[in-house]
């Protein structure tokens, strides 16, 4: 699974380069995202652009990434595509993760909004 750590404006940003996070990489991708997370500190920004499709094993994945980070951490997530956001509203995900269209507007808002 290819994902690449990048800094935009202090915020560490995770760019997911695959179609899909579903069972078949779901472990991977949680490996991953500890590998590229863990010297971060503060909000983390997930670029989801590339991704078409995430299945209930991928969406475990995701959040397992975010408890994994520890408390007093945050994890929002951009560039969702239709069927994506989806998937995180019907399971009401996206009360638990800020979603934002772009990475210029997640990166304006302050890390402790709401």
């Amino acid at each position: 699974m290819e994902m690449t750590s990048s800094v935009h404006k202090g915020l560490t940003v995770v760019t997911v380069h695959e179609s899909r996070i579903d069972a078949a990489v779901a472990m991977r991708f949680k490996e991953n995202m500890k590998d590229l997370t863990m010297g971060a500190t503060g909000r983390v920004i997930v670029d989801l652009s590339a991704v078409t499709f995430v299945d209930s094993s991928g969406l475990g994945a995701v959040v397992g990434s975010m408890k994994q980070m520890g408390r007093g951490r945050r994890m929002d997530l951009v560039g969702l595509s239709a069927s994506v956001e989806k998937v995180f509203r019907m399971t009401r995900m996206d009360s638990v993760f800020r979603i934002f269209g772009s990475l210029d507007e997640a990166t304006q808002e302050p890390a402790d909004a709401s």
